[in-house]
């Protein structure tokens, strides 16, 4: 394919892609990222202007128009094509990946792999959608005189915002499930992770889509974040990411929404856990990737009979993580910024000063947080509440399995939960009263297989991901009722 990227960046400056051309930004102004891990400079990205916001916006409006009449086999062939792309470019978009956000190597790789596998899926998701046929005569006291034909159209210009932690796979999981349905598309990328996106993006432009069907802006959330969401232009928002997410629902008024916000994913254990399982699992799921996952193990809550059993095991898995640099394939490295370090640092902090027991040692070089187990903590500490999004692990000891439940759904976030146990009716019960849009019974907090349903309840989020439940997302109810004249429906005897 030979250097297919090329035309994205001119050296380490990278462009935005509007109505099929890639361009520098016209306010001339730029924003220089920083490796997470030294803080030397990565790549510089474009502060888009307003004027430039527009005219993706325009160009999307004019190209869905068009793309809405793209047979769904062609659009699906399009998905495959650009699967293919980042496949064969897998090592390149991970290395822009590592340097970003500073995910290790072989993450890296996977997650443009991921993506991949994701487009494929849903582009043979997507082509096999179905509508729905209504007779009159199924109402009571009606003739079969009216046939209704319920199908799902394209919303429109579709939103997509990525955050820093996926932003190759979780941009995808938006622009292939808005294409495929019809709808275009105006991405942003995350200000650290936004050259990956734009990666992703490119793959469907070099794949042979029409100009205008996806658009790439950058810049600052601060900056152009509310121009964007609220842009008379904007279809439908799909947003990832934390906090902020609640403001942009605020402001969307009448908009479809697709939200993943923040996690405070609970994992109980009751007393008959296999204990080996219970532990590999939340080790894997507290402190892989550092932590900064909205699906990590934020919160465990074992009944106190097993708690020193379970936190043996989860101790001798902690000191076997690696930590260091990404590019030495580390479990666990830097976060993302100084802000993400100084949170997880007062929150220990304020762990530790209420009472709670430090079972590592707390160590922090730079933005590099070493794995932390905090025993014992209580409803007093932010820890027990709030979301590190960092390798800190809070374990509250709890006296029984309703307890532990109780607790759980007193947390503002329900995106996950997970409960181990070797008793089938136990997990059920546990699970189905859980209030979290995702209940794993022994195992970790996980989004996927990305074929799978995504939801989160409370301030997690809103409306379903997932290949099916995201096109349907980015789609709308349509019906077509047809009156037939009287002949049409008489039955004969």
């Amino acid at each position: 394919m030979g250097d297919i990227f090329a035309p994205i960046h001119k050296d380490t400056t990278y462009f935005l892609l509007i109505n099929g051309e890639f361009v520098l930004s016209d306010s001339g102004r730029t924003i220089t990222g920083q490796t997470p891990f030294d803080g030397t400079p990565t790549y510089t990205i474009q502060a888009a202007s307003r004027e430039q916001i527009d005219a993706a916006y325009q160009a999307a409006t004019k190209a869905q128009r068009s793309w809405c009449r793209v047979p769904l086999w062609k659009r699906a062939e399009y998905l495959h094509k650009a699967a293919a792309i980042l496949r064969e470019h897998a090592d390149e978009i991970g290395g822009v990946i590592l340097r970003e956000v500073a995910k290790n190597v072989s993450a890296s790789k996977q997650e443009v792999l991921r993506t991949a596998d994701l487009c494929d899926y849903i582009a043979e998701e997507g082509v096999r959608m179905e509508g729905q046929l209504l007779t009159a005569d199924s109402f009571t006291g009606q003739p079969r005189k009216k046939l209704c034909l319920v199908q799902r159209v394209p919303l429109g210009v579709v939103l997509a915002q990525g955050p820093f932690n996926y932003p190759c796979n979780l941009t995808g999981s938006k622009v292939a499930p808005a294409l495929i349905a019809g709808n275009t598309c105006v991405v942003k990328g995350p200000t650290q992770g936004a050259v990956a996106a734009l990666y992703l993006t490119a793959a469907f432009h070099f794949a042979g889509v029409p100009a205008g069907v996806v658009n790439f802006v950058s810049g600052r959330g601060s900056e152009i974040g509310d121009y964007l969401v609220t842009h008379p232009l904007c279809n439908c928002i799909s947003f990832t990411g934390g906090n902020i997410g609640l403001e942009v629902a605020k402001k969307a008024h009448m908009i479809p929404l697709q939200m993943e916000l923040g996690g405070k994913d609970a994992a109980i254990v009751c007393a008959d856990a296999d204990l080996d399982v219970a532990a590999k699992c939340i080790v894997s799921g507290a402190f892989s990737y550092s932590g900064q996952r909205c699906t990590a193990v934020k919160l465990v809550l074992v009944v106190q009979e097993v708690a020193d059993a379970l936190l043996e095991k989860v101790l001798a898995g902690t000191r076997k993580l690696t930590v260091g640099r990404p590019e030495d394939d580390c479990e666990v490295t830097a976060l993302i910024d100084r802000n993400a370090a100084d949170n997880a640092e007062a929150l220990a902090m304020d762990a530790k000063q209420k009472g709670a027991q430090w079972l590592t040692e707390f160590r922090r070089d730079g933005n590099l947080v070493y794995p932390l187990v905090v025993d014992r903590v209580t409803e007093e500490m932010r820890l027990a509440w709030e979301e590190p999004f960092a390798p800190v692990l809070p374990v509250m000891r709890v006296k029984s399995v309703d307890e532990a439940v109780q607790y759980a759904n007193r947390l503002r976030y329900g995106l996950q939960g997970c409960v181990f146990t070797q008793n089938v009716n136990q997990a059920i019960i546990v699970a189905s009263r859980m209030t979290a849009g995702t209940v794993q019974v022994n195992g970790a907090p996980a989004r996927g297989p990305d074929h799978f349903l995504f939801l989160g309840h409370k301030d997690s989020g809103i409306n379903a991901q997932g290949a099916k439940w995201s096109i349907e997302a980015m789609t709308k109810l349509k019906s077509l009722v047809i009156n037939l004249p009287e002949e049409a429906y008489m039955v004969a005897n």
